[in-house]
């Protein structure tokens, strides 16, 4: 996966809950930026959920590192702790009031997964970018269509998959200007 340099952002912080709510309005507004807002909801959930986790069970300290990259097809986001820990995904009760969060990440990411380092770990989720989940519009090709004979004085353009034109003589020469 390639990255462009300025799709690329870095916050360090410690885990505490008035700095998760920062970085969720940080995650927000580089995605607006990115003009990825599609994304700002689920991206926001996730990263704070991975943060509170943090927040929750992160040894020695609260010192973590969030990156968010956009890729050609998707975001990238990552939490980076100090803690060597795995987090496991808990099969959380009926009644429980925690331990759904990982399972949350999971379910509203394309991807997610926890990487060992030698400072600690890096857990981590990805979502499609829209361009990646919409139809490539490189296969479609204008179809030009005569506008309603008591206007012609312009044409239509819209896009269509595939066209077929049958024409038994060639078509008269129309400006789009009028007069």
């Amino acid at each position: 996966m390639i990255s462009h340099p300025s799709r690329h952002c870095t916050v360090e912080l410690q885990a505490l809950p008035s700095r998760i709510g920062q970085v969720r309005r940080i995650v927000s507004a580089q995605l607006r930026y990115w003009h990825m807002d599609p994304l700002i909801d689920r991206a926001s959930l996730g990263v704070t959920e991975l943060l509170s986790n943090v927040h929750r069970h992160a040894r020695p300290d609260k010192t973590c590192t969030v990156e968010i990259e956009l890729l050609l097809d998707r975001l990238k986001v990552s939490v980076h702790d100090h803690d060597p820990r795995l987090p496991v995904v808990a099969d959380a009760g009926p009644l429980a009031t925690c331990g759904r969060g990982l399972a949350m990440v999971a379910a509203m990411s394309e991807s997610w997964g926890v990487l060992p380092d030698d400072a600690g770990k890096v857990v981590w989720f990805t979502l499609p970018t829209p361009a990646a989940a919409e139809p490539a519009a490189w296969d479609r090709r204008p179809h030009l269509t005569a506008a309603a004979p008591d206007r012609p004085r312009f044409t239509e353009v819209a896009l269509v998959d595939h066209v077929e034109v049958h024409r038994t003589e060639p078509a008269p020469a129309r400006s789009a200007v009028p007069g």
